[in-house]
């Protein structure tokens, strides 16, 4: 099972690098950044908590840091235009020569979208939008051309070049909607993500299998990740509204022990409670540890 750092852009760069600069330099196989502008705050913008830019991040990462996976958890379709994007994606690849992976979701936090004046449309047409959205972006990354007239884009004789260093660079599709998010997974993805303890997770995996049965792909072609908040020594937080895991580092290992055991491809580690400083640095040691065996 791959292991992976998701270091929050809400902390500063120079320590978002050196977490992202440890995992290179110890095992990891991962790092990923997360595709927002502001904390997840209703609409409320606090002089204090400043977030750093993804795509921006993504390309920083990609020089600084040797031998690791690069991706995006993920970008917003809403606000990234995804023939910009494409071209973005190529740039990255490049940098990293073939590490990245071109993380994508439909769109969902309000605040971003109400301050910054940015339509979020109602789910249906939202996923509506993705769709297109993901022939876009296959097509300008894989295709000499690409001409699309859609209902939400609109391309003729497009390209993107150069092209990726990876034929095809990889696309993860980051959501757990069972009815259609999972379907455009099966239909679309080469590698899926979302949020869940074990029980979840793998309740999810046997939809998505479904899905592929159902469209006729094989479900082993399309890699699984997973991430919840960890804790690695210490009191779990208590009302949270995302899964959390570990509090200890033999209740953590009996955790990754039932990811595995469900066949989940990759877990990603938020590092929200992972302290900072040396602090984080030896606990990502400890989930190393842990997950090498």
């Amino acid at each position: 099972m791959r292991l992976s750092i998701w270091p929050g852009a809400g902390q500063p760069y120079g320590e978002l690098v050196a977490a992202a600069r440890h995992a290179g330099e110890t095992g990891w196989d991962g790092v990923y950044v997360a595709d927002h502008f502001m904390p997840n705050a209703g609409g409320v913008r606090l002089p204090d908590d400043p977030v750093l830019e993804c795509g921006s991040l993504l390309a920083a990462l990609g020089a600084l840091v040797p031998r690791v996976r690069i991706g995006a958890l993920v970008y917003g379709i809403t606000y990234r235009h995804p023939a910009v994007l494409a071209n973005m994606a190529a740039t990255v690849d490049h940098i990293t020569d073939g590490r990245f992976i071109l993380g994508v979701g439909a769109g969902w936090q309000v605040n971003e979208h109400e301050q910054y004046g940015i339509e979020l449309p109602p789910v249906k047409q939202r996923l509506d939008r993705f769709v297109e959205a993901l022939r876009v972006l296959r097509g300008l990354l894989t295709q000499p051309t690409t001409t699309l007239d859609g209902e939400y884009y609109q391309l003729t004789d497009a390209y993107c070049e150069p092209k990726p260093v990876q034929d095809p660079l990889p696309i993860l599709i980051g959501g757990s909607g069972e009815k259609r998010m999972l379907r455009i997974v099966a239909e679309h993805a080469d590698a899926w993500n979302t949020w869940g303890r074990p029980d979840l997770i793998a309740h999810k995996m046997a939809v998505l299998d479904g899905h592929c049965a159902a469209v006729g792909r094989d479900p082993r072609s399309i890699l699984r990740s997973a991430q919840a908040l960890t804790v690695v020594d210490g009191p779990l937080p208590e009302n949270m509204p995302m899964p959390v895991i570990g509090g200890s580092p033999g209740a953590l290992a009996d955790t990754i022990a039932q990811y595995r055991a469900i066949g989940l491809d990759e877990l990603i580690v938020p590092d929200g409670f992972l302290g900072t400083g040396a602090d984080r640095l030896k606990a990502m040691d400890t989930i190393l540890g842990i997950v090498r065996g």
